[in-house]
C-alpha cells in the first residue's frame, strides 16, 4: 500500500496509476545523486554499527550525515517518482470516465499538483533561510544545508509536473483545466470572511471536501492531503504556510523511517536474487503433496518473505509466477488464487519488517521491538483462520498424479533456501530482542542479503543494482512525501481542537473500550479502501492513539487491531488498492476475483475480532 514500497503497483492498473517507465534524460543526474545518498546513507549506518558494536566507539556525527542525506533523498525521490508517474493515487473514479473527460480530469490533477508546488516554493525558501541562523551540535553546519532539500526538490517537483501536463495535455484542456484552478482559487479568497467564521466547518469544507475532490480527480495522495491542509491553512486561519512545511519536514525526518528506504531496497535484493523463491521451493517439497498443500504453501510463504522483504508487492510477485501454474493445474480457479494472494499479503503485513509498523511506530511513539514481536503472533492467528479456510475449499483440488517429494528434494531445497529462511528471524530476534533498532538491522540485512545473493543465488549486474537504487529512492520518495502532508493535515486537525472534542466524545461512549475499539475497526477498514495504509495511519495515529491511551488500551494491542483493520480495507473490494494489486500479478480481471475474495476477508475479519477481543494476543511475548 504502500506498501507502499506498500503501495507500489503496475502501470495499466485500474485501482492506481504507477508507473515503472523510464525516467527521461533531464533527471538523470538527479537519479544518479539520489542512488548515491542511498549509498552513502547504508555506508554511514553501517559504520556507525561497526563503530558501536564492534568497536564500542559511538561516532557522533553519524546521525547528523544520515539525517542531512535522508532529506535529501526523500525530496529527489519524490522528483523522481513525479517524473516517472510513481506517486500513489487513486484512479478508480477516473478510470470510469469517458475517454475526452478522462484527458481533462487528469490534466486538472497536474495543474492541482503544480499549484501547490507552486504555493509552497516561497515558504520552502523561507524556511530554509530561518534554518540558516541555527547550527547543528556535531558538525556545527548551518541547517540551511539539510532543509534546503525541501525548497530544491519542490521546485523540481513543480517544474516537472507542469511540464508534463504541458506535453501529454491538449491545449483546450490545459487551458480549461487552469482556468477552474485559478477560478477556484479566486473563489477561494474571495469568501475568506465565511470561512472564517465556520470553526469546525472548515474541517469538512478544506480536510474533507477538497481532499476528496482530489482524490476522485485522480490527484496523488501526498498532494491531496498537501492541497487540502494548504486551503485551510490559507483561507481560514491566520497560519503562516512557513509552518506547514516545517510539519512536512517534521513528518519525513524521523530517523526511524531512516529504515524505510533500506527495507524497501531489501525488498529489490529479495526479488532480483531469487531467495524468496528458494523458500517457496522449499516450502512446496515438504507441503506440496497434502491436500491444500499447495495453498499452505502460498500462505507460508508469504509470512516468510514478507519478514524479509517488508513489501507487499514484492512479497505477491515473488510467490505468485512461482505456485499459481501448478495450482491451476490442480483445479484451482485464477478467481480463488487472487483472492488467496490478496489476503495472505494482508496477513503477512505485521511481519517484521512492516514498513507500516515502522511508520505507525514513528508516527504514534510506539516502540518497534514491540510492534515487532507482537505482529509476528497477531500474523499466526490470520495465518490460522486463512488456512483453516483454505484446507475447507480444497475440495475442488485434483491430487492425481501428485507425489510425495523424496527426502533427498526436500533436503536439497532446505539448503538452498537456509540463508533466505535465517534472515526474517533474525531481522525480529535482533530488534524485538532490543540488541538493535530497525534502522541498524536493515542495513545489517541488506549487506547480508547482497553477500548471500552473489555468492549463493546467482549475483546482481551493476546496471540491475543501479536501476533497484533508483526505484528505492522513487518510491521512498513517494512514501515519505505522503508522511510528510499527512502530518502536515494532522497537525491542522489537531490545533482546531477538533482532536480534543473527539478524544472526549469517544471516551465517553457505552461499552468503553470495546466500543472504542469496534469504531477503530469500521474507521480503518474504510480509510484502508480510500487512502491506503501509511496516510491513514499518518493522518489518523495522532488522534486515536491518545484516545486508546486514556481508555487503558495498550498501545501494541491497539496498534495490531489498527493495521489489521487498515489491511482488510486495502484488499477489500471495489475500491481496495491492494486487491487491484493482486490481480495485476495474478493477470485476472478484478470483475472475476471480486465475488470470490469475500470468504477470505471474513475470515480475515473474524480473526481481527479475536485479536481486538482478546489483548493477550498482542501482549504475551511483551
Amino acid at each position: 500500500m504502500v506498501d507502499v514500497a506498500n503501495s507500489l503497483t503496475l502501470p495499466d492498473d485500474p485501482a492506481l496509476a504507477i508507473g515503472l517507465r523510464p525516467g527521461s534524460r533531464f533527471m538523470r543526474p538527479i537519479e544518479f545523486v539520489a542512488s548515491a545518498l542511498l549509498v552513502l546513507i547504508i555506508c554511514v549506518l553501517l559504520l556507525g554499527v561497526t563503530s558501536r558494536y564492534v568497536f564500542s566507539l559511538p561516532v557522533i556525527w553519524i546521525d547528523e550525515v544520515a539525517s542531512i542525506s535522508f532529506l535529501w533523498l526523500a525530496m529527489l525521490g519524490s522528483a523522481i517518482a513525479i517524473d516517472r508517474n510513481e506517486h500513489l493515487r487513486l484512479s478508480l473514479f477516473t478510470g470510469m470516465m469517458p475517454q475526452r473527460l478522462r484527458g481533462f480530469v487528469e490534466t486538472f490533477a497536474m495543474l492541482v499538483v503544480a499549484a501547490f508546488l507552486a504555493a509552497m516554493i516561497y515558504p520552502a525558501y523561507d524556511y530554509a533561510y530561518e534554518e540558516s541562523f541555527v547550527t547543528s551540535a556535531a558538525l556545527n553546519i548551518p541547517l540551511s544545508w539539510r532543509v534546503s532539500a525541501i525548497c530544491v526538490g519542490i521546485v523540481l517537483m513543480f517544474a516537472l509536473a507542469l511540464r508534463h501536463a504541458i506535453r501529454a495535455s491538449r491545449l483546450s484542456d490545459l487551458l480549461l483545466a487552469a482556468a477552474l484552478v485559478a477560478g477556484l482559487a479566486l473563489a477561494f479568497w474571495l469568501m475568506m470572511p465565511v470561512f472564517k467564521g465556520l470553526g469546525y466547518g472548515n474541517i469538512l469544507v478544506f480536510l474533507v471536501i477538497v481532499v476528496a475532490i482530489c482524490l476522485i480527480a485522480g490527484v496523488p495522495i501526498a498532494f491531496c492531503f498537501g492541497m487540502g491542509t494548504l486551503c485551510f491553512i490559507l483561507f481560514s486561519t491566520s497560519v503562516p504556510t512557513l509552518v506547514m512545511v516545517g510539519r512536512m519536514d517534521e513528518g519525513m525526518s524521523s530517523l526511524i523511517l531512516l529504515s524505510v528506504p533500506i527495507f524497501v531496497l531489501l525488498g529489490c535484493v529479495l526479488d532480483a536474487t531469487g531467495m524468496g523463491k528458494a523458500i517457496v521451493d522449499f516450502l512446496a517439497s515438504l507441503l506440496g503433496h497434502v491436500r491444500a498443500g499447495m495453498s499452505y504453501v502460498l500462505l507460508g510463504s508469504l509470512f516468510l518473505v514478507s519478514g524479509i522483504s517488508g513489501s507487499k508487492v514484492s512479497d505477491m510477485a515473488t510467490v505468485a509466477p512461482a505456485l499459481f501454474p501448478e495450482m491451476k493445474r490442480r483445479g484451482y480457479k485464477p478467481k480463488e488464487l487472487i483472492a488467496l494472494l490478496a489476503t495472505g499479503a494482508a496477513m503477512a503485513e505485521t511481519v517484521p519488517p512492516s514498513i507500516v509498523l515502522i511508520v505507525l511506530g514513528s508516527v504514534a511513539g510506539v516502540s518497534i521491538a514491540g510492534l515487532f514481536t507482537s505482529g509476528f503472533l497477531v500474523a499466526m492467528v490470520l495465518l490460522l483462520v486463512l488456512a483453516v479456510l483454505a484446507r475447507w475449499k480444497a475440495g475442488v483440488e485434483s491430487l492425481r498424479d501428485v507425489r510425495r517429494a523424496p527426502f533427498s528434494l526436500i533436503w536439497k531445497t532446505a539448503l538452498v533456501a537456509a540463508p533466505a529462511l535465517v534472515l526474517p528471524f533474525v531481522i525480529r530476534s535482533a530488534v524485538g530482542g532490543g540488541v538493535a533498532t530497525a534502522t541498524e538491522v536493515s542495513t545489517i540485512a541488506v549487506l547480508y542479503a547482497m553477500i548471500v545473493g552473489i555468492v549463493l543465488y546467482g549475483g546482481i549486474s551493476r546496471a540491475k543494482f543501479y536501476a533497484m537504487l533508483v526505484e528505492t529512492a522513487a518510491l521512498s520518495g513517494a512514501i515519505l512525501m505522503i508522511l510528510g502532508t499527512a502530518s502536515a493535515m494532522a497537525w491542522a486537525l489537531t490545533q482546531t481542537g477538533f482532536a480534543n472534542q473527539l478524544a472526549q466524545w469517544m471516551s465517553s461512549l457505552p461499552g468503553g473500550w470495546l466500543s472504542f475499539m469496534g469504531i477503530t475497526i469500521v474507521t480503518f477498514i474504510i480509510l484502508g479502501c480510500v487512502l491506503e495504509g501509511l496516510p491513514a495511519i499518518v493522518l489518523m495515529a495522532p488522534l486515536m492513539f491518545p484516545i486508546a491511551k486514556k481508555l487503558a488500551i495498550n498501545d501494541v494491542h491497539y496498534a495490531m487491531v489498527v493495521v489489521t483493520s487498515m489491511n482488510i480495507g486495502l484488499m477489500m473490494p471495489p475500491i481496495g488498492i491492494g486487491f487491484y494489486i493482486a490481480c495485476k500479478i495474478g493477470n485476472v480481471s478484478p470483475d472475476e476475483a471480486m465475488g470470490a475474495i469475500w470468504p477470505y476477508l471474513v475470515a480475515l475479519f473474524v480473526g481481527l475480532l479475536v485479536i481486538a477481543a482478546v489483548p493477550g494476543i498482542s501482549t504475551i511475548m511483551l
